[in-house]
């Protein structure tokens, strides 16, 4: 079974839940997960920056972080907090709404929930193909440019 709960705790952007839970859905469908319990807060700055500093010792606002909190026979539990503060800064470094740059967090966290890497040159490059992917199954295209992809993995 699937759950995926999220959870708006900002007012900066509006946000597509149905949007969001389908990105969700196609990465664990793509990885053959099939039981998950999967958690996702839309935060303010001033929120992951405290949660940044909290649990990795980083005084700095980020992107999006991701939190594996179980991953074994029951299947996979994890959290993804995302900046909509953030998304709306950045996205027009890129020239496209900041609800797809919002989003794209949101995909690039659950990845890492699910395995993907981005921490060096080697496995930087799939997780970039994965994000643009997935986008790409919702509709959206992307440039596969450097950008997501800066938040943080927690175990």
């Amino acid at each position: 079974m699937i759950s995926i709960e999220i959870t708006d705790q900002q007012d900066t952007l509006g946000v597509d839940k149905a949007l969001i839970r389908q990105a969700i859905e196609n990465i664990l469908h793509e990885e053959e997960i099939d039981a998950a319990q999967i958690s996702v807060a839309l935060v303010d700055d001033p929120t992951i920056r405290r949660l940044h500093k909290d649990y990795l010792d980083d005084d700095t606002p980020t992107d999006v972080m991701s939190f594996v909190l179980e991953d074994g026979e029951d299947g996979l539990e994890g959290e993804v907090i995302a900046s909509a503060d953030t998304a709306r800064a950045r996205a027009p470094e890129y020239a496209w709404p900041p609800e797809n740059e919002l989003l794209l967090y949101v995909i690039h966290g659950t990845l890492h929930l699910v395995g993907y890497d981005d921490t060096n040159s080697e496995t930087r490059p799939e997780m970039r193909r994965q994000e643009s992917s997935h986008l790409a199954k919702l509709g959206i295209k992307s440039d596969g440019a450097p950008r997501g992809g800066e938040g943080e993995k927690a175990s």
